[in-house]
């Protein structure tokens, strides 16, 4: 939320540094992210001076130019080349000197040189409005008033202003700090604790009145809990036109753009105030009759932005006589019934929504204004009247509009103020130190909370209609403290705390994992749990129907639980290699969540990420990329310590994957693993190769057993290794090499390793070339070579009669 600094001072004419502002404002729980300059021109038109024009004739190499003698108010007149056709001598004009930056509508600047034009030197620029960024006229230039001093910074004569923005971090429970006023009546309690006290200057309504009782609107609302409070007030004889230039200048340091003086004051008022306002053109609502209803499920409707939506029947609308909709209440108006140029009369309202329904709207329909940020947050139901004669005096100021009716006020159930009682000692026990009662009874008036009794034991109090948020003892506490000062609180630097043992069987196995995908250079994420919907059309995979959807999403990229750990991940990915990081190797521990149905369905997986480069580059390492052989390596190795054995290899049926596997133990699927198809990659910016694996987490953790540790000693006799480059079918995998060898030698073989893979043009069709490495060793005694040779003859014979395998 912007505040702008020198609109806070209307309200409270403080003097301090924009910076030690700040500071407070930040201790009072209003933290400033940040506080930007802003000046009504962006440069505030330094080095532009006014200047008289002594001499103008024609430039000799040019019809279109005059050279121009000016004096600037120095010892010396200057040269100035001018292509203005209303240019001539005698008029006081703005000049831009040399070295003086001017800034176009885009705001990029560009600097004034000494130069020739067309062969006459020109020091200097005579300006027109558009250049200084002081309207869009480019006819000619400026001719200033006779009577300005030559010399005078053009900046005194167009009272150019320089502003401070600070940019609050709002919690959503501070709905009473959505406005200027608001904070500054923060910010003066804030200053009443260092003895600083000022008056909070509040906007006067008292020359409110009705002119004339011409344009009376009837107000019927049909369900008072989604509108307990409803004004509203029609304006006659008004003329649509741009805003004074103060309410222009406040509106852009806060980063609106003006549109007219109607729209600008109902949206200054509610920056002003906190009280949302809008304005209906009064000859588009038929019937001189405003009703505040919902409509039927699906109802059409056209709002401001060209959208046509489909209304739910739960929306607060606001409609004419014959409920025809004219704007979703509290939310954003009709494209029908706003105001146009052509508009001289309008119905002014000023209401108090339900805040569940405002929020429930703007979800629905995806809309966020500044009306609904500030309804569904709560606001002052007793200010909706105040706000309404406020910006209905602006608009008869700025807008010659005449008062034709009073104002309705449907306000059937008056809310009452919040009843509280503080103890002292339970004030005591939550801030940690005990504050004098003096203190607090000052900060607690400071809030504008009265105090309606006093005991030896607390305070019984009435809290403002505006702090829709303190409702509890322990809120009031909350407040105390905070204005207080948290920096005021003394804390021990003791700390204590318990340890904690988790002796749960699931935690070991992770955390043994996680110990060990770490040692492999593996970094753990935690991605949040809630996704977008449109992730579900990535892959067939995914049911779109089993979505399991938030209810109140914070956001639509928030609106449903993942289905898979993947696109979260790859978010991640994504994130780091936009920033350079582009070696990664990830793991999470997490769930996924499905709707059959009426059932729900959670289930636990492990994920690994791999992509980039394997090591780091260095000038005696060759630069390694991590493949699908690596990616399988570390799944092997993760089963291989949870004792999983004898996995059988399938084709992943996981349509994420261009070249894809699975582990499967029995009728179990243990894990999908792969490289990731390079149209799911590109939906998230990622050009590079990425390597996913996910594993069936609920089902390992019920099969993983604990891993004994046999130790054996060193064997006494050497051991042997042979090789074989074997001729294959395409088809063949090392697993059939592996099994067979072990099963023509159980005895002596004690291990089997396939160290390269050749496939190329000298190669026959449908051939590749495996080159395998046998150990074998006898516990007992040395190999002789007879023996060696008759297991290697043997494991020959074997792979050609049952592989169809030639020896190269």
């Amino acid at each position: 939320m912007k505040i702008s600094y020198s609109w806070l001072q209307q309200f409270l004419q403080v003097d301090l540094e924009p910076e030690k502002a700040g500071e407070l404002l930040t201790d009072l729980g209003l933290e400033v992210e940040g506080i930007e300059t802003k000046e009504s021109i962006k440069g505030s038109l330094e080095g532009v001076v006014v200047g008289k024009v002594i001499t103008c004739s024609q430039h000799p190499n040019a019809d279109r130019l005059k050279v121009t003698t000016v004096d600037l108010g120095l010892k010396d007149t200057v040269q100035i080349v001018c292509g203005a056709p209303n240019v001539a001598a005698g008029q006081k004009v703005p000049v831009a000197t040399v070295g003086t930056t001017l800034y176009d509508d885009k705001g990029e600047g560009f600097k004034i040189k000494k130069g020739k034009i067309r062969g006459e030197v020109s020091l200097g620029m005579i300006c027109a409005e558009d250049e200084l960024g002081l309207g869009s006229g480019h006819n000619g230039i400026m001719v200033l008033d006779e009577s300005l001093k030559v010399g005078t910074p053009a900046a005194e004569v167009f009272n150019i202003t320089t502003d401070y923005v600070f940019e609050i971090g709002l919690t959503p429970n501070r709905s009473d700090a959505m406005s200027h006023f608001g904070v500054a009546r923060d910010l003066r309690a804030g200053l009443m604790q260092q003895d600083i006290k000022l008056e909070l200057i509040s906007p006067s309504v008292s020359d409110f009145h009705v002119d004339e009782r011409t344009l009376r609107f009837d107000v019927e609302v049909d369900d008072k809990e989604l509108a307990p409070r409803y004004c509203g007030i029609t304006i006659t004889d008004i003329e649509v036109k741009d805003s004074p230039e103060w309410i222009q200048n406040r509106l852009k340091a806060i980063g609106l753009t003006p549109k007219n003086n109607v729209v600008d004051i109902t949206n200054y008022v509610m920056h002003e105030l906190g009280q949302p306002l809008h304005a209906f053109d009064a000859q588009k609502i038929k019937g001189n009759k405003i009703l505040v209803k919902t409509l039927e499920e699906g109802t059409k409707f056209t709002t401001l932005d060209d959208v046509e939506r489909e209304l739910s029947s739960e929306d607060i609308m606001i409609c004419d006589a014959d409920a025809n909709p004219l704007c979703i209440g509290g939310v954003f108006g009709g494209v029908k019934s706003g105001v146009t140029e052509h508009t001289t009369s309008i119905f002014l309202e000023s209401a108090y929504f339900n805040p569940v329904s405002i929020r429930k709207t703007a979800k629905r329909h995806g809309l966020n204004t500044d009306a609904s940020f500030r309804f569904e947050r709560g606001i002052d139901i007793n200010l909706t009247k105040y706000a309404l004669k406020r910006a209905a005096l602006l608009i008869e100021e700025f807008g010659g509009g005449k008062m034709a009716s009073d104002i309705s006020d449907f306000y059937p159930e008056k809310i009452e103020d919040f009843q509280v009682f503080l103890s002292y000692e339970n004030a005591y026990r939550l801030i940690g130190q005990e504050i004098p009662k003096e203190t607090i009874k000052n900060i607690l008036a400071s809030l504008e909370i009265k105090i309606n009794s006093e005991t030896a034991g607390g305070l019984g109090l009435t809290i403002p209609s505006y702090r829709t948020d303190v409702q509890r003892e322990a809120d009031i506490i909350e407040e105390i403290l905070r204005v207080y000062g948290y920096n005021n609180i003394k804390f021990s630097h003791k700390l204590n705390t318990s340890i904690s043992f988790d002796s749960n069987k699931e935690t070991k196995v992770e955390n043994t994992i996680a110990n060990q995908l770490s040692a492999l250079g593996f970094n753990e994420t935690m991605a949040n749990s809630l996704t977008k919907p449109e992730y579900a059309a990535l892959s067939e995979n995914i049911n779109e129907e089993a979505n399991v959807e938030m209810l109140n999403p914070l956001s639509n990229d928030l609106k449903v639980m993942r289905q898979s750990l993947l696109f979260s991940g790859l978010e991640s990915i994504g994130y780091n290699i936009n920033r350079k990081n582009s070696a990664l190797q990830f793991f999470e521990f997490g769930k996924t969540y499905h709707k059959f149905g009426e059932k729900y369905e959670e289930n636990k997986h492990l994920t690994l990420f791999v992509t980039g480069n394997r090591t780091q580059e260095s000038w005696n390492v060759a630069t390694k990329v991590s493949d699908f052989f690596y990616l399988k390596g570390v799944v092997s190795s993760l089963l291989e310590r949870l004792n999983l054995s004898n996995v059988k290899t399938s084709p992943s049926k996981q349509d994420i994957f261009s070249e894809g596997i699975s582990f499967n133990l029995g009728k179990t699927k243990l894990v999908d693993f792969g490289v990731l198809k390079r149209s799911i990659l590109k939906d998230f910016g990622i050009k590079q190769e990425v390597l996913f694996a996910d594993f069936n987490w609920g089902e390992i953790l019920k099969l993983a057993g604990n891993k004994k540790v046999k130790v054996l000693d060193l064997p006494k006799f050497p051991s042997v290794k042979r090789d074989l480059a074997l001729l294959l079918d395409n088809k063949t995998e090392f697993k059939e090499i592996y099994n067979l060898a072990f099963q023509s030698e159980r005895k002596l073989l004690k291990d089997v390793a396939l160290f390269d893979v050749y496939q190329g043009n000298k190669l026959p069709d449908g051939k590749k070339s495996y080159a395998v490495s046998f150990l074998l060793q006898d516990e007992t005694k040395t190999l002789a070579d007879k023996q060696i040779d008759k297991i290697m003859q043997k494991l020959q014979q074997t792979f050609e009669k049952s592989l169809n395998a030639v020896l190269r």
